[in-house]
């Protein structure tokens, strides 16, 4: 009996330690909410690869050559070492990984750009003794002779479950001298850099391709078995695993089965061409085995191009993707290569017919990791299974990041975005950390630069509690000394309805902290302070977020008075106009020294992009270069990809042709100004004018008599661009005070946006039941439920009297109420009940106007469009709403 009862409770013992853990989104997609992202640091300079550790530390390293250690139990960065790099165009230190046996012999790889006269990248192996780099344990594995100062490097280092060391090489060849095409330049006497049938396309050099070879304990390395060429093949390179690369710049290989991933960064050719290619694509490749990948014969799903005669700019032929063949003369390789394998994914600048999800703009595809749960400690942060087996995929130049998944034989199948409410600068690389949360390098906005929104953030999982979602705001964060300030924690939420929270507040000064969700802090020292924001959840989970008060200047007091309505004009007419600025510290302020200007913008009005203007205080021509995504090659002081426009305004400056010049430059591409190697490619899907608003910014850097004549700080202003029902106002005064007491100066603006009276209704800020629908002639909204609505921020009813609604009320029934600052907030207008038969009679169109009279209101209010239904009303049977017109 005894033994009985002992094996009952052995067996129960050993079913509660074998008992498989439930994932309840094993199968079912969780909610963005889920996740938390987590900053651990930030303004980093250039970061390019990173590996994290077991005990939660990250090593990465910064382009100009630093190794650095975030130490995740003191939230520090140190930095670990250093080496004399060459970093100039696409060089420096760019490769990062460590050993598989990392814990046993602290060995890491680098792939970097020695200085010094030998044009080389090398990969080599180090020591970390006691938490530092030691350069005399340098094991130089391998050299690759580079064309310096010129592109596409590659450099990124990964290894796979059997200890193979993956490296990408980039085909080193410049784009720009064959029109941003093939660079396939055969000519004699030409740089080294112009064909890279020379590289990717050489069997017997490494460039251009990813190797894959084996590290040993001395230094050195083998050739694992299944490579592309066999050793002892003539004329190639064993180390390769893939070939046919142009920069291959970030991969990844999965740990289970070994397959290879990468994202290829194409070519700038914004269009088709007849007779020498395909525009540019990216492309994100998968190797399941060696193979050849087209480059530069072919792009994207082996989109071939022409073998083009560059001595006769002759087209001769279009090579053929199931047997390329290299016959340059500068080809030291085999001449027939293995057949071209095709991208599994690929996609242009404009909207790509296969993948549309990818969006539109600037592109630079990466590899991700491939995810699976069970390979991860079991903790509170690891992802769930619904990830398992799919790859991510990222844009460096979009800002999106993708999950890919595959059929059981590796072919494409499926893709979705992953946390698309949430911002991402830059990714630059990205690894699952033991514990299964992800790890994000970020690079920030501007190429080649130091970039205070660049960092290294940590995404956790949530299966049950979830961490807080912290939200902090001031009334007021500058002024003078003393300054009192009334803090909100409103828009602090947490996912799990039953959590209570509580708080901490830390202001920064010393003082003592505070547990109101909304204090009051008055501080009397001057200077910058740091207040920060910790909520708890019931279940001691925590997050944080932070502003910055300045305290000891009090910032201006800057307005423009304007006659007319704030929101919009109403036909040609003239409206008197006066700035006021003030200011505590400078007192007596100088006209000359305010800026202010009017200016009409060519279609595109954006409620999105005006709240941004209203936020950053941007001119029309920087806010049309942020929207074409030019930043990320030019900035306006720092050095980046091209140069600064700071030194194209200098350098044109004075010069009656530089408008028209630099407008056609931007349009059609060009280069040759700024050296040989810094060439733009064509941006011809943009509009001229804008192009124009743009140039008119740049010079205006150097030269602000450029922008045009100064307007007088008030007088009258005759507004006589009305037809356009896309063209708005921009009107903008802004002064920057001389700063006091240890903080620096503040600018401080007021803006004014005029718009056409005539909105469309699916243009409006936000909806509730309420579903946007994009016809060839229409951009409507359909109402689904009952008190559905619409809301249009921060109008001007001023002067308003009457909006007239274009609707089709389809099948159902009901009335169309106006009210203010909320969906039952101030009735200042409603329609009648409307159905299809208000339709005026013997009108076909469904489409029909109805006029709605608004009591007189004054000042900016939020307007809300509510829909209240007589009948049945759901997706399928809407309540449509078209346009809407103010009028006076």
């Amino acid at each position: 009996m005894k033994k009985s009862v002992l094996l009952i409770a052995v067996l129960g013992i050993m079913w509660s330690c074998t008992k498989k853990e439930v994932d309840p989104f094993a199968t079912v997609k969780p909610d963005e909410s889920r996740f938390t992202k987590v900053t651990l640091v930030e303004k980093l300079n250039e970061p390019m690869e990173l590996e994290v550790l077991d005990n939660g530390d990250v090593l990465f390293i910064e382009r100009r050559g630093k190794l650095r250690k975030f130490e995740a139990a003191t939230g520090e960065v140190l930095e670990i070492g250093s080496l004399d790099v060459y970093d100039q165009s696409e060089d420096g230190l760019l490769g990062l990984a460590k050993d598989p046996k990392f814990m046993e012999n602290q060995w890491i790889y680098l792939y970097y750009s020695p200085l010094g006269d030998k044009h080389i990248n090398r990969l080599s192996r180090f020591t970390l003794v006691d938490n530092l780099l030691d350069k005399t344990s340098e094991k130089i594995m391998l050299e690759v002779p580079v064309f310096h100062g010129c592109c596409h490097s590659g450099g990124s280092i990964e290894f796979d479950s059997k200890g193979n060391l993956f490296l990408s090489l980039g085909d080193d060849t410049t784009p720009f001298e064959s029109d941003n095409y093939n660079p396939i330049d055969e000519r004699a006497g030409r740089p080294a850099n112009v064909d890279a049938q020379k590289t990717s396309a050489n069997s017997n050099d490494l460039r251009g391709g990813i190797i894959r070879i084996t590290p040993q304990p001395d230094g050195t390395y083998t050739i694992p078995e299944g490579n592309l060429f066999p050793p002892g093949t003539p004329n190639t390179r064993p180390e390769l695993y893939v070939k046919g690369n142009r920069n291959p710049f970030r991969i990844a290989v999965d740990q289970r089965n070994g397959n290879l991933f990468w994202g290829e960064v194409g070519p700038d050719a914004s269009k088709d061409s007849l007779r020498r290619g395909p525009k540019g694509h990216d492309e994100f490749n998968l190797a399941t085995k060696p193979g050849y990948f087209g480059w530069p014969y072919f792009v994207g799903n082996n989109k071939p191009y022409w073998k083009y005669n560059f001595e006769k700019q002759e087209s001769l032929y279009e090579f053929d993707p199931a047997a390329p063949k290299n016959t340059s003369p500068n080809n030291t390789g085999i001449e027939i290569l293995p057949p071209a394998t095709p991208a599994l994914i690929w996609y242009p600048y404009d909207e790509s017919v296969e993948f549309p999800m990818l969006g539109t703009g600037g592109r630079n595809a990466m590899a991700g990791p491939v995810y699976y749960r069970e390979d991860y400690e079991k903790s509170e942060v690891r992802f769930p299974g619904y990830y398992d087996g799919k790859v991510f995929f990222y844009d460096w130049m979009r800002n999106w990041i993708f999950t890919v998944s595959l059929t059981e034989d590796y072919q494409y199948d499926t893709m979705e975005r992953f946390m698309p409410s949430t911002v991402f600068d830059k990714p630059v690389d990205m690894q699952f950390a033991k514990d299964g949360s992800l790890y994000i390098l970020e690079y920030g906005t501007f190429w080649s630069s130091q970039n205070d929104d660049s960092g290294i953030y940590r995404i956790e999982f949530a299966p049950g509690n979830r961490k807080p979602t912290v939200k902090i705001s001031g009334n007021k964060l500058a002024g003078a000394s003393p300054l009192e300030v009334k803090f909100s924690s409103a828009g602090t939420v947490d996912a799990d309805a039953e959590d209570q929270l509580t708080f901490s507040w830390d202001f920064g000064d010393g003082s003592e902290k505070s547990t109101e969700p909304n204090p009051t802090h008055r501080f009397e020292k001057s200077g910058n302070h740091k207040v920060t924001l910790t909520v708890t959840d019931k279940a001691g989970a925590s997050a944080a977020a932070s502003i910055e008060v300045k305290v000891g200047n009090e910032p201006p007091v800057v307005s423009i008075d304007w006659s007319g309505n704030r929101s919009f004009y109403f036909g040609k007419e003239s409206i008197n106009y006066a700035v006021k600025v003030s200011d505590k510290e400078d007192r007596a302020i100088a006209d000359e020294k305010v800026n202010f200007s009017i200016d009409y913008m060519e279609g595109g009005f954006d409620l999105i992009q005006v709240g941004h203007l209203k936020e950053e205080a941007l001119s029309p021509g920087e806010t049309y270069i942020n929207q074409a995504g030019c930043k990320a090659c030019h900035a306006i002081e720092k050095e980046s990809v091209g140069p600064n426009y700071t030194a194209v305004s200098e350098k044109y400056k004075g010069q009656a042709d530089a408008k028209g010049y630099l407008v056609n430059k931007i349009i059609n591409g060009g280069g040759g100004v700024w050296g040989a190697e810094r060439i733009m490619p064509g941006h011809p899907q943009l509009e001229a004018a804008q192009v124009e608003i743009m140039v008119d910014f740049i010079l205006g850097i150097a030269n602000p008599q450029a922008k045009g004549s100064s307007l007088p700080l008030s007088g009258t202003y005759s507004v006589d661009k009305t037809e356009n029902q896309e063209g708005y106002y921009l009107i903008q005064a802004d002064y920057m005070d001389k700063g006091g007491n240890g903080v620096a100066p503040i600018k401080t603006s007021d803006q004014i946006t005029l718009r056409n009276p005539l909105v469309r209704a699916s243009s409006a800020n936000d909806l509730k039941d309420a579903a946007k629908a994009n016809g060839p002639q229409f951009q409507f909204v359909g109402f689904t439920a009952k008190d559905s609505w619409i809301v249009f921020r921060e109008l001007d009813l001023t002067q308003i009297t009457e909006l007239e609604l274009v609707l089709n009320p389809g099948n159902t029934k009901g009335k169309l109420e106006i009210r203010t600052g909320s969906p039952d907030g101030i009735l200042v207008g409603s329609s009648t009940s409307l159905s299809k038969d208000d339709r005026p009679k013997g009108q076909e169109e469904v489409w029909f106007s109805v006029k709605v009279p608004i009591q007189s209101t004054d000042g900016i209010k939020d307007v809300y469009v509510v829909f209240r239904p007589e009948s049945e009303v759901s997706i399928w049977n809407r309540f449509n709403l078209n346009t809407i017109r103010f009028s006076r």
